[in-house]
């Protein structure tokens, strides 16, 4: 869905300080610090990756605010209480169009209306910037036609993709931009499941080691649901995440996901998307979770052979 307003409102500081508090953390000093060095020439495609939801999200907007912002120079960075900070916290901003894939897929007319823009300057001072939160839940069809859209952009328009990981985008997105890492977050594997999912995610780590054991499940008839599918994808994603960190508990999905490298890493990042979008599309349910797992067993033999 894209949003874009053309008479901004005016709201409060307050307002300003919850959308642009995570954006302030401590721990996101080196991101500010490396977007203020960029500020006078940013790159016209930037992708943040890593931290939590919350963070790329408030820190796309503190970026905004910052190539927004008049005194942004003399204060080493935006102010983030003048009408144009102000709007931009309440996503109210007439150089700001936000693609919310928070919401949905993002399909290909929400990127048409981005496109209308983009070509055009500016109406304030600063940059106008595209802001794709969720980058990841852009449809082919779309993120294609993003490409065409960034090809021939108003010198001061600047893209904005936000997703977990780059490997999640498509890579031709990926080689258009530049990317920022946000420190990571630990993902807490060690926090128990509802039960019926812990007993998917078991089949899983048996099917991926083995081979066996997850279709007698997929068959019984009602079983699986798309929500249900829903929460095994993303508890596999959190298991994924997490076969980043060090030493991941071994018997767990993690552990299996930590052997892939970082190519097989990119691959099951992939397959795990293509289910969330299998599901968008109404594919039943067993079938998407059959297809993620033969594949993700494929790569985990193929990178077993790998290391003999």
């Amino acid at each position: 869905m894209a949003k874009t307003l053309s008479e901004p409102a005016q709201p409060t500081v307050e307002d300003a300080r919850s959308a642009f508090a995570e954006a302030l953390a401590p721990a996101l000093g080196p991101a500010r610090g490396m977007m203020l060095r960029m500020r006078e020439s940013p790159p016209q495609v930037l992708i943040l990756e890593g931290g939590t939801d919350a963070q790329r999200f408030s820190l796309a907007l503190w970026h905004a605010a910052l190539l927004n912002c008049p005194s942004a120079a003399e204060k080493e960075g935006p102010c983030l209480s003048c009408p144009a900070c102000l709007q931009i916290g309440a996503l109210f901003f007439q150089d700001l169009t936000l693609l919310d894939g928070r919401e949905g897929t993002i399909s290909i007319d929400a990127v048409r209306t981005a496109r209308q823009l983009v070509a055009e300057e500016p109406r304030g001072g600063g940059q106008r910037v595209i802001l794709i939160a969720d980058a990841q839940a852009l449809s082919i069809a779309a993120a294609n036609a993003l490409l065409k859209v960034m090809e021939e952009p108003h010198p001061k328009t600047c893209f904005l993709l936000l997703a977990p990981q780059r490997e999640r985008l498509l890579p031709t997105l990926v080689s258009r931009g530049w990317t920022l890492t946000l420190p990571w977050t630990d993902p807490d594997i060690s926090s128990p499941e509802d039960s019926e999912t812990a007993k998917w995610l078991s089949a899983l780590c048996a099917f991926l080691s083995e081979g066996q054991g997850l279709f007698s499940l997929t068959a019984s008839k009602g079983s699986l649901d798309a929500g249900r599918a829903r929460r095994i994808l993303a508890a596999m994603q959190k298991h994924l995440a997490a076969s980043r960190m060090d030493a991941p508990p071994p018997g767990t999905l993690a552990a299996l996901f930590a052997a892939l490298g970082d190519a097989g890493f990119a691959y099951a990042c992939d397959v795990l998307a293509q289910g969330h979008n299998s599901l968008d599309a109404m594919v039943s349910p067993a079938l998407v979770l059959e297809w993620a797992a033969v594949r993700l067993f494929a790569a985990c033999r193929a990178s077993a052979r790998k290391r003999r």
